[in-house]
C-alpha cells in the first residue's frame, strides 16, 4: 500500500482537495470490476431500479421529503435579545 498523501496536499486549499478527492476516486471506479457486487448486492440494486422504474417519483417524494423540508432548520439559531 502507498504513503498517506502529503501533508502539503492536506493543507491545500477545499478546491484543490476536491479535485485530488476525485482523482482518486476515478482510479476506483476504473478499477471497479476488481471488487464485484455480491448476489444479495445486485438483488437490492435490481429491486431499487424496478421500484425507481415503475414509480419515477417515489424516489424523490419518499426520500428527498424530509431532507430538503429541514434543510431551513440549519440555518444558525440566534440568542433572544437580552
Amino acid at each position: 500500500m502507498s504513503p498517506l498523501p502529503s501533508r502539503r496536499s492536506l493543507q491545500a486549499r477545499v478546491p484543490e482537495r476536491i479535485e485530488i478527492g476525485e482523482a482518486i476516486w476515478d482510479t476506483v471506479a476504473a478499477d471497479a470490476e476488481t471488487f464485484p457486487l455480491t448476489e444479495p448486492q445486485k438483488a437490492e440494486l435490481d429491486r431499487r431500479l424496478a421500484d425507481l422504474e415503475a414509480d419515477p417519483d417515489a424516489e424523490a417524494r419518499g426520500r428527498y421529503a424530509p431532507v430538503s423540508s429541514g434543510i431551513g432548520d440549519a440555518s444558525p439559531r440566534r440568542s433572544p435579545p437580552r
